[in-house]
């Protein structure tokens, strides 16, 4: 039986516009599906129900139906704040918290013309790619309830893949994007750093974390990312401001172009941890290579240069980042063990240790970009490892809970460090009908390539087929 969620973003966008359903008929269908099924699933943190409604209903009696997101709904990661809206960070530190005023990120969306359902789950700060913390359930994978979804944006993956929204914002600081949408079966895009006005990820420590859209096509990722690139002044962008209808929407609707990729199955990692690719990640690969042969693109076998700086030098960036975390004193003991060991080692760094771990980092990303020069895009598993059952990770030591953050997730930290646009496209299933992805990374500004591609090996595999029981 058909129903309102098995249309894409874009077809929903359509619909509206012509006035074959309103903004509220949709917020009302999302709004009974999560009540119905997130309770297994453990998308939403927050369902602010009235507010969508009242929302909706300004929409239809008030605003142009030409913005471009307008009437769609979608939720705000628990990360970003929405005025009004309690914000728990994933941390019983922030217990109570309700902001006065919303982030940028926030404020965007709603001049995009979008509607906001309420808050995705999210780690604590966070601050790891799995998505359990002490404040709720954990994000469960839609497709086995027995796995987890991956982080941090795991709520807005599960939230998406089990159509409980038709596409959702997060946030990627070391993958947070990209890894959830490979364990859910989505696309996922981290954009370059300096794309997003409301995210430019330049006022970030080293520049890691920026915003980018989850979604189940590589069309409904684009139109979401030119929502938040197209129109609005921003002295960063990479891109002269303007609205167009979509100039990455237009590149992903095509999906033209032959070019020249690496093929790439070693990490930044490699010198500091045994990464172990999984059979399965590795046929993923296999898959994708299989499918841009056949429509011509030029394909290459490399490996990164061995470099023993990054690893160190990423994991103090991690703890500085941490350290600024407001706890003091007792409230310490209110966080989690991995987040309480970031925050010490990053509070105990010298200003020295700080500036050579950002010196490395810099020299890193200059040589990644040389090494990648010969390349429109460089291809990697997504993930080392299938996604990882709930649960599976150390709570209790944080020194192998990081070490097992890092051999599921080698591939993804090193886009962030070099600020290059990375994205996730779900070519592959287990055997168990599990999703392992790929990740296609760019040149600096090079979205338009990664779309361009993505676009082709959608039409190639029609994984915006494959949903999970409960769609």
């Amino acid at each position: 039986m058909f129903e309102l969620h098995h249309l894409s973003a874009q077809e929903q966008w359509a619909w509206l516009r012509r006035g074959d359903i309103t903004p509220l008929d949709l917020a009302r269908h999302y709004l009974e599906r999560i009540a119905r099924l997130d309770g297994e699933l453990g998308a939403f943190v927050t369902v602010t129900t009235d507010a969508a409604l009242r929302r909706a209903g300004h929409l239809e009696a008030t605003a142009s139906r030409t913005a471009p997101l307008w009437g769609l709904p979608f939720a705000d990661k628990d990360l970003t704040a929405r005025a009004g809206v309690t914000m728990g960070s994933g941390s019983r530190l922030m217990a109570g918290y309700v902001p006065r005023e919303s982030d940028e990120l926030a404020r965007a969306f709603d001049a995009a013309g979008a509607v906001s359902l309420g808050k995705t789950s999210t780690p604590e700060f966070g601050l790891s790619s799995y998505t359990e913390s002490a404040v709720g359930p954990p994000a469960r994978n839609p497709y086995d309830l027995s796995l987890g979804a991956g982080g941090s944006s795991g709520g807005a993956a599960v939230a998406v893949a089990a159509g409980l929204l038709p596409f959702a914002p997060g946030t990627d600081g070391g993958g947070s994007v990209r890894i959830p949408a490979a364990a859910t079966g989505l696309v996922g895009l981290k954009p370059s750093r300096g794309l997003v006005p409301s995210g430019t990820g330049i006022d970030k420590l080293a520049g890691l974390v920026v915003p980018g859209p989850l979604a189940r096509t590589v069309a409904d990722a684009a139109m979401v990312l030119d929502a938040l690139v197209e129109g609005i002044p921003n002295p960063f962008t990479l891109r002269a401001p303007r609205w167009d209808g979509g100039a990455l929407l237009n590149a992903a609707a095509r999906g033209e172009g032959r070019f020249q990729i690496g093929v790439m199955s070693t990490s930044p990692w490699d010198d500091a941890y045994d990464v172990v690719v999984a059979p399965e990640a590795s046929t993923a690969v296999d898959v994708a290579v299989r499918e841009l042969d056949a429509m011509g693109h030029g394909l290459e076998a490399m490996a990164l240069e061995p470099d023993p700086t990054y690893a160190p030098a990423f994991r103090t960036i991690w703890q500085a980042g941490a350290a600024g975390i407001p706890a003091e004193g007792e409230q310490l003991d209110l966080l989690e063990p991995l987040t309480r060991w970031l925050v010490e080692r990053g509070r105990s760094l010298s200003a020295r240790q700080l500036a050579e771990a950002l010196a490395a980092l810099s020299l890193f990303e200059r040589s990644i970009i040389r090494q990648f020069s010969g390349y429109d895009a460089v291809l990697t598993p997504a993930t080392a490892l299938t996604p990882r059952p709930v649960g599976w990770y150390d709570q209790r030591d944080a020194e192998r809970n990081f070490a097992q953050q890092v051999l599921y997730t080698p591939f993804t930290s090193f886009a962030n460090v070099t600020g290059l646009p990375a994205i996730t496209l779900p070519v592959h299933a287990t055997e168990n009908g599990v999703p392992m992805g790929v990740q296609l990374i760019g040149r600096p500004g090079g979205e338009h390539v990664l779309l361009s591609i993505g676009a082709q090996l959608e039409r190639r595999l029609y994984w915006q087929r494959r949903h999970p029981a409960m769609w």
